[in-house]
C-alpha cells in the first residue's frame, strides 16, 4: 500500500508535477518494494544477471525502435544506466533541494517500472531507510529522522547516500559496460547535476540548482569524479548561456555520430551556442 504523508511526499509531489512522466511511489516500512508485473528491483540491477538481463534487453529494442539500428552491447547498458540512474538519483536529490531531507536508499529499498504506457520515464516504488535533516526542520522528531549539524554535513549524507545507492548497481553495470572505476563514477557525477540542473530549471530554481551542486560536488569528493563543472558561454547579441562539461561519455554518439550532446567534450563551444540559443528565447 503506498504511503500517504511523509516526510519526503511533498518532493517527490513536486517532481512528478514539473516532471510528469516519472512517478514516486512510497511504501511503508516493512513492505517490500514489487517486484513483478513490469517491476525489476534495484538489487536484481546490481546482481548483473537475468534480471539486468531483461531490462538492457527493453533499451536493446528501444534503440532498433527509434534509431533502426542496433547498438554494441556495451552501448546498450550504457544507456539502460543512464535511464535508471538519472531518476533514481532525483529520489535523493529533490528532497534534499526542496525539502532539505536526504533519504537513504540501498538498493533492496527501490524498484524501478518502465513498463507504463503513459510515463515515459516509468515509476519507482521506494521505501526510504531513514532521512537525514537539519536541526530545526519540523520532521526532525519523526521515527528515521536523523539531525545533522549543518548545510555541509546535510551535503555530505547526499553523496553518501547516492553513492550508497550507485555503487552496488554500477558493479552490476559495469561488466557490461566495458568501463570502471572512474568511468563509472564519472557517469553518476553526471546523473547527479544534469538531473537536478533540469528539475531546478522546472521548477524556476536553476541558478540555486547550479550554485548548491556546484556547493555538492566542487571535485575531490570521493568516490565521484570531476565536479558540477558549470560554465558560461556568451551568444552573438551578449546572451549568458549555461553549459557544463560532462564527466564521462553516454556513447551516444555511436549511434549519431553528427549528433553530440550539448554537454559532451566533443562539442565545441561554438556548436552549444546555437543549440542553446533558442533555449534561452
Amino acid at each position: 500500500m503506498p504511503v500517504s504523508g511523509s516526510p519526503l511526499t511533498a518532493a517527490y509531489a513536486r517532481l512528478s508535477e514539473v516532471l510528469p512522466g516519472l512517478e514516486v511511489v512510497e511504501r511503508p516500512a516493512g513492505e517490500p518494494v514489487p517486484r513483478t508485473d513490469g517491476w525489476i528491483a534495484a538489487e536484481s540491477l546490481a546482481a548483473g544477471g537475468a534480471g539486468l538481463d531483461a531490462f538492457l534487453a527493453w533499451d536493446d529494442d528501444q534503440v532498433v525502435r527509434d534509431y533502426g539500428q542496433r547498438a554494441r552491447p556495451d552501448v546498450v547498458a550504457s544507456f539502460g544506466l543512464h535511464r535508471y540512474a538519472w531518476p533514481a538519483c532525483l529520489l535523493i536529490t529533490v528532497p534534499w533541494f526542496l525539502l532539505r531531507r536526504v533519504p537513504r536508499y540501498p538498493v533492496t529499498h527501490v524498484s524501478y517500472d518502465r513498463t507504463v504506457p503513459d510515463l515515459d520515464m516509468g515509476r519507482l516504488s521506494v521505501r526510504a531507510a531513514g532521512f537525514a535533516c537539519l536541526p530545526g526542520d519540523p520532521a526532525a522528531a519523526l521515527p528515521g529522522a536523523r539531525v545533522v549539524a549543518d548545510e555541509e554535513a546535510l551535503r555530505a549524507e547526499v553523496r553518501a547516500a547516492v553513492a550508497e545507492h550507485l555503487e552496488p548497481v554500477l558493479a552490476g553495470f559495469g561488466p557490461r559496460m566495458r568501463r570502471r572505476g572512474r568511468a563509472l563514477w564519472g557517469m553518476a557525477t553526471d546523473e547527479i547535476v544534469e538531473g537536478l540542473w533540469y528539475v531546478g530549471h522546472l521548477v524556476g530554481e536553476e541558478q540555486r540548482a547550479k550554485r548548491e551542486l556546484e556547493e555538492l560536488l566542487p571535485g575531490a569528493t570521493r568516490p565521484y569524479v570531476g565536479s558540477a563543472a558549470f560554465r558560461q558561454l556568451t551568444g552573438p547579441d551578449g546572451e549568458s548561456l549555461s553549459t557544463r562539461d560532462r564527466a564521462s561519455c553516454c556513447m551516444f554518439y555511436t549511434l549519431r555520430p553528427e549528433d553530440t550532446c550539448v554537454t559532451c567534450p566533443r562539442t565545441g563551444d561554438a556548436e552549444r551556442v546555437t543549440r542553446l540559443l533558442p533555449q534561452a528565447s
